[in-house]
């Protein structure tokens, strides 16, 4: 069964950082690649950041680059987001999701999501 179980989400002041985490089991994460995405209260969900299986290659959202940085560990089967000068317009329900075969930067190609962890900035 595959699981996908972020953490790390929580309350920050605007201009603070977090590290999420997303841990990964019943799949072999090494040949996925692997992507952050976050749908904020009465939007829709966007892309944040997406990393090739060896982490070569490593794609932004507009919105987030220069700030963010996406990360993973295969030994661990693990992908991180670490969020820093965080603003208001950050928070949101951040979801990890697992791509076999795209760019894992577009929602309907994604094969597998985490139930999300919720990121609050305070201004």
């Amino acid at each position: 069964q595959v699981q996908l179980v972020e953490s790390g989400g929580g309350l920050v002041h605007t201009g603070g950082s977090l590290r999420l985490s997303c841990a990964a089991s019943g799949v072999t994460f090494s040949v996925y690649i692997m992507g952050w995405f976050r749908q904020a209260p009465g939007k829709e969900r966007e892309f944040v950041a997406a990393i090739s299986r060896g982490g070569t290659k490593i794609y932004y959202g507009d919105s987030v680059k220069g700030r963010f940085t996406i990360s993973r560990d295969n030994a661990k089967n693990t992908v991180y987001l670490q969020m820093n000068k965080m603003e208001p317009e950050d928070t949101a329900v951040y979801y990890c999701a697992a791509d076999l075969s795209g760019k894992g930067t577009r929602e309907a190609d994604m094969d597998y999501w985490g139930e999300g962890t919720l990121v609050t900035v305070s201004s």
